[in-house]
């Protein structure tokens, strides 16, 4: 493995890093599509950042990028507030009237330089090697890695400084204003440093593989975990496993990194998708199924105890008076068997004591419709548990 492909990988992990703290924090306040917008509304400021100083390396292309997501933010909000549409709709507003200034202004006065829309839009992580960063002559590497480095141990250190901060305010704002923080400043230093951390990814990766660093690694972890430290390291993990495979599958394919990259990253979030133990499509229609059969038993129960009629108990007349197809009532009759809720004799079903005890509970909770019953009831009877 070459030099070049280590400064790859590793340009690319420290890319995902940085991206997924901020990422974390946006899915959890449900603002992820806020990424999107910043990372192509920041355009107008790095165009005229450059306009100003006639150069791409310089610091206050970062910085004017960052105050215009700010502004982007900012705009969104207010638009917002006014109460005469919703979130998304201000963003699909004012990104694109931001990046189409942007695009004007390369168009017209910028054709002659390295900034065109390719760049902005794809980004190239195979070129990132080559722009190296000289200091007294001296090759320290590239200046990708530096710029996104220093962005990453700054995001670092202010989601240290400031983790209680961020906890609180992104879960409730109303406690973190009682508590004397002031979820306004947090949220807009949040925005800031999403919109530095696009900017410094933007050269190297382009604005697509910003966007999806942040946020599917950060929505992969959403679903496997409720504790923010771990879904900031699964976010973390997920970013970089992505973005080493991602670079392989681009060395085997011949194919864009950055669209390889993301692909992983889809994947990746496809099959958490698919099996997270609680929250997976999976897990779901397992436990929509398991609820359907819960309401099929106490249905069964319920009609047990409210006919005293062995005509009404026998086996091979449940299914006709329950109105249900054979092999659900096989299934449901298997299932109260093996809870010990009922007991056969001569093929007429009765309750045990246990399922008396059930059914009596059972009733008392549909009268009184507390909430808090039916997961004791459960425990307690150990339904589905053998």
């Amino acid at each position: 493995m070459s030099n070049a492909q280590i400064e790859i990988q590793l340009i690319a992990c420290i890319v995902a890093i940085a991206c997924a703290i901020p990422g974390t924090f946006l899915v959890l306040r449900k603002m992820a599509m806020i990424s999107d917008a910043i990372s192509h509304s920041i355009l107008p400021g790095i165009v005229i950042g450059f306009f100003i100083t006639q150069d791409l390396n310089s610091p206050l292309l970062i910085l004017l990028a960052a105050v215009t997501g700010v502004i982007t933010v900012v705009l969104v909000e207010y638009i917002q507030k006014t109460g005469l549409v919703k979130e998304d709709t201000a963003i699909g507003l004012v990104f694109p009237a931001l990046f189409s200034i942007g695009v004007i202004l390369i168009a017209k006065n910028a054709n002659d330089v390295h900034l065109d829309v390719d760049a902005v839009l794809v980004g190239e992580l195979a070129f990132a090697p080559f722009d190296r960063l000289l200091i007294s002559g001296t090759d320290v590497g590239p200046k990708s890695l530096w710029i996104i480095g220093s962005i990453l141990v700054l995001t670092t250190s202010l989601l240290f400084a400031f983790f209680k901060e961020l906890k609180v305010s992104t879960f409730d704002a109303g406690l973190a204003a009682s508590l004397g923080f002031s979820p306004a400043i947090i949220h807009y230093g949040l925005m800031t440093v999403s919109s530095i951390t696009t900017v410094g990814a933007f050269d190297a990766v382009g604005a697509i593989l910003v966007v999806a660093l942040m946020i599917a690694p950060a929505a992969s972890a959403y679903l496997l975990t409720n504790e923010l430290k771990r879904m900031l390291i699964y976010a973390i993990g997920f970013g970089v496993c992505s973005a080493i495979s991602g670079y392989w599958v681009a060395h085997v394919l011949d194919a864009s990194i950055a669209g390889s990259i993301t692909t992983m990253l889809g994947l990746l979030f496809l099959i958490v998708y698919l099996i997270a133990p609680n929250k997976g499509v999976i897990a779901v229609l397992y436990r929509e199924r398991q609820q359907r059969i819960e309401v099929s038993l106490l249905t069964f129960l319920l009609h047990l105890k409210n006919h005293t009629e062995e005509s009404e108990r026998h086996v091979n007349h449940l299914s006709e008076h329950i109105n249900w197809q054979k092999v659900r009532a096989t299934s449901v009759l298997e299932l109260a068997l093996k809870n010990n809720m009922i007991q056969l004799d001569r093929n007429i079903v009765s309750l045990t004591d246990k399922g008396h005890e059930f059914t009596t509970q059972a009733i008392d909770y549909i009268i009184t419709n507390q909430d808090s019953k039916i997961e004791h009831m459960k425990d307690d009877f150990f339904l589905f548990r053998g």
